[in-house]
């Protein structure tokens, strides 16, 4: 099994395309949220059980070493290989080499992704692939792809010009390497991405690890607003509803109008509590009914417009509410416990799912949530919201 305690973070290059704030500052210092882009990364990586990072410097690399240091006041170890500005990716990396545990995670200084290295590093060992790249999905087509993956799981075409036709997915990085990758570079200044991935894919060595997280990006200047967005803290707590706002219907029966809705004891306090504490509260539900014809879309709309307002006059709000209509046999991506529809809600509204909170009721919204990085909790008839919800306001602010 593959150990992977270290980061090799490329951050040496001059940010041409961040001009003029990269006249005076690395990329990786851009402030976001009055901290630099570069403690996201970080923080994000100790919390993944990374212990030491080692940065490959280049464009004013003494702005990064003052900052981070030796990475003690962040809870990490920080080393430093500093070359030149004119060094690409693969000399920056060749010229690490003392610096280089046996296997590490490879990123660039200007992508960030929630990861789960754990998992990771779970399907790197699964395909005994000589390497492994991070690639999203791109479902919201917000960038251009530029990878193709084969059903089993291996890059088998990677287009920087992205002009192929059939891409399907999107480089991010965050590669799993063994430090034998040396073997192969050359002693010319070289690039990482020219030189060693066709030499992979060709090889067939490339596993291309597949993720519904959105990444965000420091790359250029009209990236920032949205990535300093997504990097501000927020309180995001998501919902299902049947079972947890209000009363389950029996197997194979639904709530189809008004009428038959009965929101559960506390409920509505509950969601009173989070909109006072400052929570986005976001409804998942699956509503297979549409499928099966027992209700329509109107039908759904009319009780969720009606319960909305039944909780705008107690003081509760909630800023969105995402719906399945798919039946059991439609293979859709939405329903649970499928987690598509808090993937579609994170991108709609610019949320780290890892940093929300799933309260459902039933195991499918337990597998939604922990497949999606959300902290999942399930209500029970001795634990129902209001208590689950109490119990997470007075530890968040004992957090703070």
């Amino acid at each position: 099994m593959t150990t992977v305690k270290q980061a090799v973070i490329l951050a040496g290059g001059m940010g041409t395309r961040l001009r003029p704030l990269t006249d005076t500052l690395p990329k990786p210092m851009i402030q976001l949220n009055h901290r630099p882009f570069l403690e996201y990364l970080i923080e994000m990586l100790k919390g993944n059980g990374i212990s030491e990072v080692v940065l490959l410097l280049g464009y004013l690399p003494d702005k990064v070493m003052e900052y981070f240091k030796d990475g003690s006041k962040f809870g990490l170890s920080i080393k430093y290989s500093v070359g030149t500005v004119e060094d690409e990716t693969g000399t920056r990396i060749r010229n690490a080499a003392h610096l280089l545990d046996s296997h590490f995670l490879l990123m660039y200084c200007d992508n960030f992704l929630p990861i789960n290295l754990a998992d990771l590093v779970a399907f790197h060992d699964a395909h005994q692939a000589t390497a492994t790249v991070t690639v999203y999905t791109n479902k919201d087509h917000s960038t251009k792809n530029n990878m193709i993956i084969d059903e089993n799981g291996f890059v088998v075409t990677y287009d920087r010009t992205r002009k192929t036709p059939g891409l399907t997915g999107v480089d991010v990085g965050f590669f799993i390497l063994p430090k034998t990758i040396l073997s192969r570079m050359p002693q010319t200044n070289f690039s990482f991405e020219d030189v060693i991935l066709p030499a992979l894919i060709a090889e067939h060595q490339l596993a291309g690890y597949l993720t519904d997280h959105k990444y965000y990006s420091v790359g250029s200047l009209e990236r920032l607003p949205i990535t300093e967005q997504y990097l501000k803290p927020k309180k995001v707590v998501f919902l299902d509803r049947d079972g947890v706002i209000n009363k389950k219907p029996p197997k194979a029966e639904y709530v189809k109008k008004w009428s038959e809705f009965e929101f559960l004891p506390g409920a509505v306090d509950a969601l009173a509590l989070l909109t006072k504490h400052g929570y986005q509260v976001f409804l998942i539900t699956n509503q297979a009914g549409i499928a099966r014809g027992a209700m329509t879309e109107a039908d759904l709309a009319d009780i969720h417009t009606k319960m909305i307002a039944e909780l705008g006059r107690h003081g509760a709000s909630i800023a969105g509410i995402y719906h399945c209509p798919h039946g059991w046999n439609e293979n859709c991506e939405c329903r649970k416990p499928k987690p598509g529809m808090l993937f579609q809600a994170a991108r709609e509204h610019t949320l780290d799912l890892t940093k929300t909170v799933f309260i459902g009721d039933d195991e499918r919204d337990e597998q939604a949530g922990r497949k999606a990085g959300c902290r999942t909790l399930l209500v029970t008839p001795e634990r129902p919201l209001l208590d689950l919800v109490t119990e997470m306001i007075e530890a968040d602010d004992q957090r703070r």
